[in-house]
């Protein structure tokens, strides 16, 4: 769809603008607005009750606050509907503006500004700052992590400033066309979430049932566990498995780095991603090798810490140890394949067990006392065999889908950045595309 422009352009002198409408001002933003940093709290100020304070991460929804009982400058209290701008945060999440919308009186913590402004459509300047936002990100190319733009760098960034009457109708079409794009997102969002529990649900009934769907069932004696083909054998995964082991519980010496040392985060999907992992030198390597920490090809390797039941079967052969936040699950090749292995241990079936198991409220642990009390059922060598080869074609294809979908959210959302920048600098003539009951009833 291609969308009106203004008739005549003149030079902004702001690189990131270009040209913008002829009648428009562009005018730094610390000429229209003030930016307060919120206050220093110190955790030792921190109390059970009071007035709940806005961190960081309660930009991005998260619903515990810390609270401040003493007394508060008036100028560090956001209300619904106050202003704000995470001025250090993650790209894309909580760096850049927020409407603050939760009922009531908070405190704001330092590392946020509360943006104070007059005479301007609350709205309009909103999107302006998303706009200042992507302009900023742009700046910071290529860092990885947090960025931050300090008061002066923010306040010194010119935006171009149209009538009270365009502000508005820039608002409502934003407000409509961002709230489209928003809905398509959440749909290829629900869309990859389906795929994922279909993926699991193929890959549970495989590993349960079988391919064949004529073949003769028994039960399995164990409660939960339902029938299973009368040929197949239910029993601990300990049984099937050379050994099961723990991954380092060191952390390794780093300085001349040669070998990497692989953990949790480190799991991609079905690939171990041995350029983003640390190194240990040689000689802490020698060491942790008596401890038994190093994978070898065909091992599957689980994960106990933090993300919980993340596996991939170690498909090279190569050097390299993993850290305690890893089991090394080594199967018996004579009765146990380890990709059937790998799927088993995706599937609902075990995934259950795990999850009964698992300890702790601040980092979720699943000890290896508890893994080898996994039951699992198994099917005859060749029989995993085809089974692992008739789900490691489907999971291409899962995966396919869901590659698919995560791509259309990333055009969704470059879509969207585009669009608010090209309407909120004049690219974009949006003065006919707003009826005056949508501008009214806004």
């Amino acid at each position: 769809m291609s969308f009106p422009r203004y008739p005549a352009y003149k030079n902004s002198e702001a690189e990131w603008l270009g040209a913008v409408p002829k009648n428009w001002e562009v005018i730094p933003l610390k000429r229209v607005a003030n930016f307060i940093n919120g206050a220093a709290f110190k955790p030792s100020e921190w109390a059970e009750s009071g007035i709940p304070i806005i961190r960081i991460e309660n930009l991005n929804g998260g619903e515990s606050f810390n609270h401040f009982s003493g007394d508060l400058d008036p100028r560090y209290i956001v209300e619904p509907g106050d202003l704000l701008f995470g001025w250090s945060g993650n790209r894309g999440t909580s760096f850049g503006p927020y409407i603050w919308s939760k009922e009531g009186k908070y405190a704001l913590n330092q590392h946020i500004f509360r943006v104070i402004f007059d005479g301007l459509d609350s709205q309009w300047f909103f999107w302006s700052l998303v706009a200042v936002t992507s302009h900023v990100e742009d700046q910071a190319h290529g860092i990885i992590g947090m960025v931050h733009v300090t008061k002066s760098d923010l306040g010194a960034i010119k935006i171009p400033f149209p009538n009270e009457r365009e502000q508005r109708r820039i608002a409502v079409f934003l407000d409509r066309e961002t709230v489209k794009i928003d809905e398509l997102v959440a749909e290829q969002k629900k869309l990859i979430i389906l795929l994922k529990e279909k993926r699991q649900a193929v890959i549970s009934h495989a590993v349960t049932k079988g391919l064949d769907p004529n073949v003769l069932l028994k039960e399995s004696e164990v409660e939960w566990m339902g029938k299973v083909p009368q040929h197949w054998e239910v029993a601990h995964l300990k049984r099937f498995c050379l050994d099961i082991t723990d991954g380092a519980h060191i952390s390794p010496d780093t300085e001349g780095g040669v070998y990497p040392f692989v953990s949790t985060k480190d799991l991609s999907g079905e690939t171990i991603d041995f350029d983003g992992a640390l190194l240990t030198s040689e000689s802490s390597y020698d060491y942790l090798l008596k401890t038994g920490c190093r994978p070898f090809q065909g091992d599957v390797l689980f994960s106990k810490d933090g993300t919980i039941g993340r596996t991939v079967v170690v498909r090279d052969d190569r050097e390299f140890v993993v850290a305690s936040s890893l089991i090394i699950i080594r199967p018996d090749t004579k009765v146990l394949d380890a990709d059937y292995l790998n799927f088993l241990c995706k599937s609902f079936l075990v995934v259950a067990q795990v999850e009964s198991f698992v300890k702790g409220a601040g980092l979720p642990r699943l000890s290896i006392q508890n893994l080898l009390k996994v039951l699992g059922v198994f099917p005859p060598k060749g029989e995993q065999e085809r089974i692992a080869e008739f789900l490691l074609g489907k999971q291409a294809q899962f995966d396919a889908l869901i590659k698919e979908a995560e791509s259309a959210i990333d055009l969704l959302k470059e879509r969207r950045t585009a669009l608010v920048s090209a309407v909120v600098t004049g690219q974009i003539d949006v003065r006919d595309l707003v009826t005056e009951e949508e501008e009214k009833a806004a």
